[in-house]
């Protein structure tokens, strides 16, 4: 059975005007029938051949391979990836900005994409920021004539300056967010490469360690917010958004919602973290959210890294300490005591084992096992 041939669909800018590009391997028939399409021309930029967008010439595209070649239009419609988030979309910090005069903002379009799309608040502040550090590389330039050789110029530029594959990979999510979804042509830059992905290992404390960081904060509602991103293998976004309702003491648990992915899970309600809480409620009287702020808004992200960060000051710890490190030791430690690596990952909410596996590289119980060869 003979396989048809294949011509994949690309969205082109070309002289600021939208084009369809046809991307295939050389055929004559395809060649020949480029006749019956209007106004086709030849990219040496990108190698294919374009013709004007509109809906007739893309219906036209259709009517002309069918049945001799399959159109491939993975790369050229676009995919809605809205989240629906229960935050509220927050761009104040955008509208307040004191910024020098002659400083390029981020489109207005820009910012309300994110919100119809319901980017969390803080990707929409990571794709600003990276967006806008883009735009004001090219100040003599408009950021519609921007093109792929100005974007490898511009990574090139932060690989020089030591940036890590995460914030070059966020960097390049911030461009294509513009070119392909606010103007509309989706995989507009596919010819730009990626950094591999870095794999590191977490940092990861000891049980004792944890203990000491705990018994450091000497504030009930502190030691819950540590308690609890620990007990629970919370990320510093969940607890934020973590309500009254969500503690189930009669189940010993609890319930996480929207979480990263936009999923819903339970975690685990430790004991003696039931108790802690009990204490906190009757000191504190939250309202809404299980933790306020003084007017009983939504805890503060940065004021749970000074209570983290002082903790650790405290009690000596050299290892670069983080919120999320109390989620890896929380994951750890139940590898470490045996719990079967599946029921981890429904704990933190990964999608897949993988994510997960990478505990394994750090549990201890990996290596107690193996003999060193300076013992034997």
């Amino acid at each position: 059975m003979n396989r048809l041939p294949n011509i994949t669909l690309k969205n082109l800018l070309i002289d600021n005007r939208k084009k369809i590009g046809l991307q295939y391997f050389s055929n004559k028939v395809i060649d020949a029938l480029l006749n019956n399409l209007p106004n086709v021309s030849w990219s040496s930029l990108y190698h294919m051949h374009y013709i004007p967008y509109s809906k007739d010439n893309l219906d036209l595209i259709f009517k002309t391979y069918k049945g001799v070649a399959w159109i491939n239009g993975n790369y050229f419609f676009k995919k809605d990836n809205s989240k629906a988030l229960n935050e509220e979309f927050d761009v104040e910090w955008f509208r307040n900005r004191q910024l020098p005069i002659d400083y390029k903002q981020c489109p207005e379009a820009y910012l309300d994409k994110l919100e119809l799309k319901r980017y969390a608040n803080n990707t929409v502040k990571t794709y600003v920021s990276c967006f806008e550090k883009f735009i004001n590389h090219y100040k003599d330039k408009h950021i519609d004539e921007i093109n792929e050789n100005d974007v490898r110029d511009y990574l090139k530029v932060l690989v020089q300056n030591k940036w890590s594959n995460s914030y070059l990979n966020q960097f390049i999510n911030s461009i294509k967010f513009y070119y392909e979804i606010v103007l509309g042509l989706p995989n507009r830059f596919y010819d730009i490469e990626r950094p591999r992905s870095e794999r590191k290992l977490p940092v990861v404390l000891s049980k004792e360690e944890v203990r000491e960081i705990l018994d450091a904060t000497n504030n009930i509602k502190h030691r819950c917010i540590l308690g609890l991103l620990y007990s629970a293998g919370l990320r510093r976004s969940e607890l934020i958004n973590l309500k009254l309702t969500d503690i189930d003491s009669k189940r010993m648990l609890i319930k996480i919602d929207g979480a990263k992915g936009n999923k819903d899970r339970y975690s685990l309600l430790a004991q003696s973290m039931l108790d802690d809480l009990r204490e906190y409620y009757k000191k504190f009287r939250p309202t809404k959210y299980l933790f306020e702020g003084q007017k009983k808004e939504k805890y503060s992200a940065t004021s749970i890294v000074k209570i983290l960060s002082s903790a650790v000051y405290k009690v000596g710890i050299k290892k670069h300490v983080t919120p999320h490190t109390l989620r890896h030791s929380f994951a750890t430690h139940l590898l470490e005591n045996g719990t079967d690596l599946r029921y981890i990952q429904i704990l933190l909410g990964h999608n897949s084992t993988k994510t997960t596996e990478i505990y394994t590289h750090v549990a201890t119980n990996t290596f107690n096992s193996i003999k060193n060869p300076l013992d034997l």
